[in-house]
C-alpha cells in the first residue's frame, strides 16, 4: 500500500505539469440537463430525449467517469433491458435484449462507434463486438437504445443499437491524463487532447490508452497488455463539414472460462483445491502448446497471447446543405482486424483420478487396467485425487469490412423525411485448431502425463497423452463467410401538433452472403517417422489416434436475403416535462456464422436455414426535470426460427431451433435530492421469457429461456459529502436462472456490491473505486460447451471476478 501511495503523489505532481485536460461538450453535464439533452442513434435527425418515441439510455463522459467501468460490458449493465454477462474479463462478454437468447455476444444488437459498426456482425465465431472496441476518455458519451427503431437504422439489430460516440475538437484547447492502479498490479494511462487548428474551421481530437495488468484471477502471467489511439480532423465550413479519423487497437486479454464449483440447490461453493473468486484455468504452467501436425510440421500456441486483435480504422464523414432544406450526409468506414486466440475451455468437469483411468469408456472412462500419473514438467509420478480434461482452443481470424452509409434529410414544416443507401462488405476468414490436454484439477494446474505402467514404454498404447496432450489437433477448420448488404431505407418524422408526433421507418435488405470451408479427414504420427521422446515412435501413445487433416476439397455455399424491416410509432408530449410513447417493429436476424457451417456441412431438407423474424411492442412513460428523471417502459417481443449455435467441447455444434415469447417492463430513473446531497440512479428489469415450440420436444413449451434472469436490476446511491468529496455504493442484482432448456440446472440469483470514493482538487480527481467488495460467488453461466447439466454437485460456471480495488488520478485542464 505504500508503494501505491508513493506512486499516486509522483503520479499527481507529474500529471499537473502536463498541458492535457478533458473536453466537455453540453452533452457532458450531469444528470440535471436530461430534460434538455439531445439524443441522436435511432432517430433521423437529433432530438430531445423525452421527444423520442423510443426506449434509450444515455451516458455522458462525466456519467461515465463516475462509473469507471472496467469494461464495455460492465458499462452496459446499466442499461436497463440488457443482460449482460461480464465474467469473461475485459473483452468476449454476452449481451441479452429484452431475454432474445442466443449462443452468447452480441448476436440481437449492434454495436456502434459514431453511427457505424464497429464490425458489420457482433457475433461472428470467437469475434465478439466488444473484442474490438474499448472504452477510454475519447468517448465523448453512449446512446444505448432498446429495440423501437434498431432494425430500420442498423442490420442485425432488432434488440437494439449501442452508439459510442468519440470526442471532436472545439475552440477551446482541452484535454485530460487519468493513471490508474489497483490491487492486481494494473498500470494504466489515459490521455486524450482536443482543440482548434484553425479557429471555428478546423478542429482535432486525439486519444488513447496503454494498459497492463496481472489480472483478477491469477495467471501467472500479465493477463492483460496493450492500448488503442484514436484521433480524428474535422473541417467545417459554411454549409456542412467533413471528419476523417483513424483507430487503431492492439490489445491482449485473458478469456476466463468455467471452472468447478460445488451446488447444492441456491448454494454455491468452492471445490476443493480452486478459488472460486482468484482461481482460473488458464494458468502459465500449462501456457504453451506445441505439437507435430499430420500433414507435416508443428502447430505452436502460447496461451498468454489470449484474445489479441489488432484492429486497424480509418473513415470519414462528410454532411452538405444542399439548400432548399435538403442536406446530404455519407458516413464510411474500412475496419480491417487481425486476431489471435486462444483459450482453455473445459471438456466436461473435474473427475476422480482413479475412475477416469479405469472406467469403461462407455461410462467415460479409458478403461486402463493400470494407471500412473506424471507431471510433464519434471517426471515426477504424482497421485491426484481429481484431474481435469480441457480444450486449448486456437483460433486465427482475419476479417475486413468496408462501409458506406448513405443518407439524405428533407426538412418541411411538420416534420422531415430521411432516405438512404447503406452498402457494407465484410469477410471473415478463420483457422482453428483445437487439442485436449491433461491436468490437474486446481486452480494452479499443471499438465499430466497419463500411462499404463503394466506395459513397456515401447508397447503400442503404453501412453494416453503426448506431453500432457491427450488429443491432438482434434478438430481443424478453415472457413471463410462474407456478407454484401445492400439496403434502402426511408424514415419519417411528422408532428401532428406541438405535442402528438408520429413516426414511421421502413427498410429493405437485399443481402448476399457466401463462404467455403475446407473438407476434414483423420489421420495419425504412426508412420511419420516422430517420435514422443526422441526414442519412441507415436505407436506408444493414443494421442495422435484421431487428428484431423485439413483437405484440399471445399465445399462453397452461398444464401440471399431479402426482407422488409419496419417501425411505427407515437409520442405525445403531455407537458415540458412528461411524455408517452409507443411504438410496434418488425425485424430480422440473418443466420449467424456457425449456422452456415452446420447446414451446408450437412444439409437437412426438414430443417431449412432461415432468418430470425422479431415482433417487438412497447409502450412507455418519460418523466425528466432538473431533479429526477424516470422511464417505464412494458414491452413485448416475439421471435420465430431462433437458433441455437453453442460449440461442445469435442467440436460438435447445438444446432437446434426455438421461437420464443417474452413480456416484460424495463425501469429507469434518477434522483437529486436533499439540495444535491443525495443521488440515485437506479435501472432494472422484469421478464418473463418463454419458449414456444422448441424443436427437441412438447416438454420444454413454457419452459423459461435459458440464461434470461426473470429480474435484475442496479441502484448506485451517492453523497456529495462536500462539493469536493463524492461517495457512492452500487448494487447489481441477478435473478436466477437455468442454463438449459430443460431448467434442469439452476443458476442461482446473486447480488454483487461495489463502492467508492473521489475527491476533487481543483482540476484534479483522486479516485477509488471497488468492484465485487465482498467477494460474492455469482455464476453468469454454467458450461454451455457441455451439453445436457446434472444439476447439482460439482459443475461447471463461470463465477464474476473476486473483489478488486482500483485508484486513480485525472487531471482536467
Amino acid at each position: 500500500m505504500k508503494k501505491i501511495s508513493t506512486f499516486l503523489v509522483a503520479a499527481t505532481a507529474t500529471l499537473y505539469f502536463n498541458n492535457a485536460y478533458a473536453q466537455e461538450t453540453p452533452q457532458d453535464s450531469a444528470k440535471v440537463s436530461s430534460i434538455d439533452q439531445i439524443v441522436i442513434t435511432g432517430n433521423s435527425n437529433p432530438k430531445k430525449k423525452i421527444e423520442s418515441s423510443t426506449a434509450i439510455s444515455t451516458f455522458s463522459a462525466k456519467e461515465i467517469q463516475k462509473q469507471n467501468p472496467i469494461s464495455a460490458a460492465a458499462l452496459l449493465q446499466r442499461v436497463p433491458g440488457f443482460a449482460v454477462e461480464t465474467s469473461g474479463g475485459e473483452v468476449g462478454n454476452n449481451l441479452f435484449a429484452r431475454g432474445i437468447p442466443s449462443a452468447g455476444a452480441y448476436e440481437f444488437v449492434q454495436v456502434q462507434e459514431d453511427g457505424l459498426p464497429v464490425f458489420e456482425d457482433g457475433a461472428l465465431q470467437f469475434a465478439n463486438a466488444d473484442n474490438f472496441f474499448r472504452v477510454d476518455n475519447s468517448v465523448s458519451r453512449l446512446e444505448a437504445l432498446r429495440g423501437g427503431s434498431g432494425s430500420i437504422y442498423a442490420n442485425n439489430s432488432p434488440g437494439g443499437l449501442i452508439n459510442f460516440i468519440t470526442r471532436e475538437g472545439t475552440n477551446d484547447f482541452r484535454g485530460t491524463a487519468k493513471l490508474e492502479t489497483s490491487t492486481y498490479g494494473l498500470m494504466r494511462t489515459d490521455i486524450n487532447l482536443g482543440g482548434a487548428l484553425v479557429k471555428d474551421k478546423l478542429f482535432f481530437n486525439v486519444g488513447g490508452f496503454y494498459r497492463v495488468d496481472d489480472g483478477i484471477r491469477k495467471t501467472g502471467f500479465k493477463a492483460n497488455n496493450g492500448g488503442q489511439i484514436r484521433m480524428n480532423l474535422k473541417y467545417v465550413f459554411d454549409k456542412g463539414y467533413v471528419k476523417v479519423y483513424y483507430k487503431k487497437l492492439d490489445d491482449r486479454n485473458t478469456f476466463f472460462l468455467p471452472i468447478p464449483l460445488v451446488q447444492n440447490g441456491d448454494k454455491l461453493k468452492g471445490f476443493g483445491g480452486f478459488d472460486p473468486n482468484y482461481g482460473t484455468y488458464s494458468y502459465r504452467a500449462i501456457s504453451q502448446l506445441n505439437i507435430p501436425q499430420a500433414g507435416g510440421g508443428f502447430f505452436s500456441r502460447n496461451l498468454e497471447d489470449g484474445i489479441h486483435p489488432k484492429v486497424d480504422v480509418l473513415g470519414a464523414e462528410f454532411k452538405y446543405d444542399l439548400g432548399n432544406n435538403f442536406s446530404v450526409l455519407n458516413k464510411t468506414r474500412y475496419t480491417n482486424i487481425n486476431m489471435n486466440y486462444t483459450g482453455i475451455f473445459p471438456a466436461g468437469g473435474p473427475k476422480l483420478a482413479s475412475k477416469y483411468a479405469t472406467d469403461a469408456v462407455k461410462d467415460g472412462g479409458l478403461g486402463m487396467s493400470d494407471y500412473q500419473y506424471s507431471l510433464v514438467s519434471n517426471g515426477t509420478v504424482v497421485n491426484p485425487e481429481y484431474v481435469q480434461k480441457l480444450g486449448f482452443w486456437a483460433i486465427d481470424k482475419q476479417m475486413n469490412n468496408f462501409v458506406n452509409d448513405l443518407q439524405f434529410n428533407y426538412k418541411f414544416d411538420k416534420g422531415n423525411v430521411t432516405a438512404g443507401f447503406y452498402k457494407s462488405n465484410w469477410k471473415s476468414q478463420q483457422y482453428w485448431n483445437w487439442s485436449n490436454i491433461l491436468t490437474t484439477a486446481t486452480d494452479r494446474p499443471e499438465l499430466l502425463n497419463l500411462v499404463n505402467p503394466s506395459l513397456s514404454p515401447s508397447d503400442t498404447g503404453y501412453s494416453k497423452t503426448y506431453n500432457g496432450v491427450m488429443d491432438m489437433t482434434f478438430l481443424q477448420r478453415n472457413t471463410q463467410t462474407q456478407g454484401s448488404l445492400n439496403d434502402l431505407y426511408v424514415n419519417l418524422d411528422y408532428n401532428v401538433t406541438d405535442a402528438l408526433s408520429l413516426n414511421g421507418g421502413i427498410r429493405y435488405s437485399h443481402d448476399y452472403y457466401k463462404g467455403n470451408f475446407a473438407n476434414t479427414t483423420t489421420s495419425n504420427l504412426n508412420n511419420s517417422g516422430l517420435t514422443t521422446d526422441g526414442t519412441h515412435s507415436f505407436l506408444t501413445t493414443t494421442a495422435d489416434d484421431n487428428m484431423s487433416v485439413l483437405g484440399n476439397k471445399f465445399t462453397y455455399w452461398n444464401y440471399n436475403i431479402d426482407k422488409v424491416s419496419f417501425t411505427l410509432a407515437a409520442n405525445y408530449k403531455i407537458n415540458r416535462e412528461n411524455a408517452v410513447y409507443a411504438r410496434f417493429s418488425n425485424g430480422f436476424r440473418s443466420p449467424n456464422e456457425e449456422a452456415y457451417y452446420n447446414y451446408f456441412s450437412n444439409p437437412t431438407p426438414d430443417k431449412p436455414l432461415k432468418s430470425v423474424s422479431t415482433n417487438q411492442l412497447e409502450v412507455g412513460y418519460k418523466y425528466y426535470s432538473r431533479t429526477f428523471d424516470l422511464a417505464v417502459i412494458p414491452f413485448y417481443s416475439s421471435l420465430k426460427n431462433l437458433s441455437f449455435t453453442d460449440v461442445f467441447s469435442d467440436g460438435r455444434s447445438e444446432n437446434i431451433f426455438a421461437n420464443t415469447e417474452n413480456f416484460g417492463v424495463e425501469l429507469e430513473g434518477y434522483a437529486r435530492l436533499f439540495n444535491n446531497l443525495l443521488e440515485v440512479t437506479f435501472n432494472g428489469t422484469i421478464q418473463n421469457p418463454k419458449y414456444k415450440n422448441l424443436e427437441a420436444g412438447s416438454l420444454l413449451e413454457g419452459n423459461t429461456v435459458r440464461r434470461m434472469p426473470k429480474i435484475y436490476f442496479n441502484i448506485s446511491p451517492a453523497v456529495n459529502i462536500t462539493k469536493s468529496w463524492r461517495a457512492y455504493v452500487s448494487m447489481n442484482y441477478y435473478g436466477k436462472r437455468f442454463q438449459d432448456e430443460l431448467n434442469v440446472q439452476t443458476l442461482p440469483s446473486f447480488t454483487e456490491f461495489g463502492a467508492g470514493m473521489s475527491y476533487q482538487l481543483g482540476k484534479i480527481r483522486f479516485a477509488v473505486d471497488g468492484t465485487n467488495i465482498f467477494n460474492t460467488i455469482g455464476i453468469t453461466e454454467g458450461d454451455p460447451r457441455a451439453g445436457s447439466p446434472t444439476g447439482d454437485g460439482i459443475i461447471m460456471a463461470r463465477p464474476i471476478m473476486g473483489a478488486a480495488a482500483r485508484a486513480s488520478i485525472t487531471l482536467d485542464f
